[in-house]
C-alpha cells in the first residue's frame, strides 16, 4: 500500500484518508470462468467483461435475411407460408404482407418487412417465425441464451406504445410444426415487448431455456391497433440466437453467404434459370425418359443434402425435351416417393404427346421465370 499528497480528480480511483490519498498496487482480477468458456465484453459487468460459452454461433439460419429463394413479397396466412428462407409469414386474419426490403443498415443488405396492409382494421397479431428442428435445439436445453435483432418501425406503426413482439416458444416433442400443431409441452419461454423507433436499433433479450427442451421457435412481429396507415410495419434483420447472456457481434449461421445458402437449402431448394439450372429460357434441371406418352421420369441432383427426402415439389413453366420432337409442355410435376433421397429427387412429369421410352430432359418452357422447387421443411 502506498500513500501521498496528490490532487483529487472526479474520476480518480484513489481513496481519501484525511488529506492523504491511498491506492493499491494490486491489479484487479476477473474470476476464472468455467472450462471451455471465453471472455466477451459486457458493459453491465463491473469489470466490463464476462465469461460465456466459447460456442457463440448463430442458431438462426438466414438471420441476416440474405436468401429469398421463393420470391420477394408474400401474404401472411394461417399455414406454412415461407417468405425469406426459413422464415414463416403468419397471421390468423387477412391483410398482411411480408416483403424483402433494402435495409440501408451497415452490414446488412436486406431486411424483412412485416406489414399490416393499408386500411386493414384487424388487430390480430402479425408474426414472422422460424422453427428449429430438434437436432438444432438440443444444445440450448438447460442453457442461458440471448436473442438479438435489429428493428425499425414505419411512420404509421400502430402497436400500442410502439412495442414489437419477440418470443421464444419451447416444447418437448420432436420436429413438430409450431404453427400447425403446436408443441408438446409448449411453453412461452420468452415474451419480450420492446418499444422501437423509426431508426434501426439493435435489441436483445436473455432467457433460460428449460432443461427438457427438444424443439424451439423464435417469433417477431406486433399486435396492431386501430386502422392501418400506409406504413404500419416493422422491419427486421440481423437476428441471432446464441448461448450466453451477452449479445455478441452478428454472424451468419453458415459462416459465409455460400454457407448460409447451403444451410437454407437443407430445408428448401428452388432451381431456376439463374439459380441451379443452366442459364436461359430452356434451363435444364435433370434427365430421364418418357415412361409412357403422358409421363416422364426425371432424376434431379440436389445442390446440397436436405434435412429429409423432400416431400413437396413446386414448379412453374417447365417442359420436357426428347431431343427429337418440339418442346412438350408439362402440366404437373410430382415427387416419386419410392426413389427420392436427400440428395436426388426423382420426379414424374405429366405431359401429352411424348414418345414412350425415349430419353428426355426437364427444362424451362421458353421462360426464364420457370423453376422447380423441393421442400423438406418441418
Amino acid at each position: 500500500m502506498a500513500s501521498g499528497r496528490i490532487p483529487s480528480t472526479a474520476n480518480s480511483p484513489l481513496t481519501a484518508k484525511g488529506d492523504l490519498f491511498t491506492y493499491s498496487t494490486a491489479s484487479a482480477r476477473l474470476a476464472v470462468g468455467n472450462n471451455g468458456e471465453s471472455l466477451v465484453a459486457d458493459s453491465s459487468a463491473s469489470t466490463g467483461l464476462r465469461y460465456q460459452s466459447a460456442y457463440n454461433g448463430n442458431g438462426s439460419i438466414n438471420g441476416g435475411m440474405d436468401n429469398f429463394q421463393r420470391g420477394t413479397s408474400f401474404t401472411g396466412t394461417t399455414t406454412n407460408t415461407y417468405c425469406a428462407d426459413r422464415w414463416i409469414a403468419y397471421r390468423n386474419a387477412a391483410g398482411s404482407t411480408f416483403s424483402r426490403q433494402s435495409s440501408g443498415l451497415t452490414g446488412f443488405l436486406y431486411a424483412t418487412r412485416v406489414q399490416r396492409d393499408n386500411a386493414n382494421t384487424s388487430v390480430s397479431d402479425i408474426l414472422l417465425a422460424q422453427m428449429f428442428e430438434s437436432q438444432e435445439t438440443y444444445k440450448y436445453a438447460g442453457q442461458t441464451v440471448t436473442l438479438s435483432w435489429y428493428a425499425k418501425a414505419g411512420a404509421n406503426f400502430s402497436a400500442a406504445s410502439s412495442q414489437m413482439i419477440a418470443r421464444i416458444y419451447t416444447g418437448t416433442g420432436t420436429d413438430q410444426n409450431w404453427i400447425q400443431t403446436g408443441y408438446t409441452g409448449q411453453a412461452t419461454t420468452l415474451n419480450n415487448l420492446t418499444t422501437i423507433t423509426t431508426s434501426y436499433v439493435r435489441y436483445s433479450a436473455t432467457v433460460a431455456i428449460p432443461s427438457a427442451t427438444t424443439e424451439l421457435s423464435i417469433t417477431f412481429g406486433f399486435t396492431p391497433v386501430g386502422t392501418a396507415g400506409a406504413n404500419d410495419w416493422v422491419e427486421i434483420t440481423g437476428v441471432q440466437l446464441e448461448l450466453g447472456s451477452v449479445a455478441t457481434t452478428f454472424k451468419r449461421a453458415g459462416g459465409t453467404l455460400q454457407g448460409e445458402t447451403s444451410a437454407c437449402q437443407r430445408y428448401y431448394v428452388r432451381l431456376g434459370a439463374n439459380n441451379g439450372g443452366t442459364t436461359g429460357a430452356y434451363s435444364t434441371y435433370g434427365n430421364g425418359y418418357s415412361t409412357q406418352t403422358t409421363d416422364a421420369s426425371i432424376n434431379i441432383t440436389l445442390p446440397t443434402t436436405m434435412r429429409i427426402p423432400p416431400t413437396v415439389c413446386e414448379f412453374s413453366n417447365v417442359a420436357i425435351q426428347d431431343f427429337n420432337t418440339a418442346v412438350i409442355a408439362v402440366s404437373n410435376v410430382t415427387i416419386n416417393s419410392a426413389f427420392v433421397s436427400t440428395t436426388v429427387a426423382v420426379v414424374a412429369a405429366t405431359t401429352v404427346g411424348a414418345t414412350q421410352y425415349r430419353g428426355c430432359k426437364l427444362s424451362n418452357n421458353n421462360n426464364t421465370a420457370g423453376y422447380v422447387g423441393f421442400s423438406a421443411e418441418l
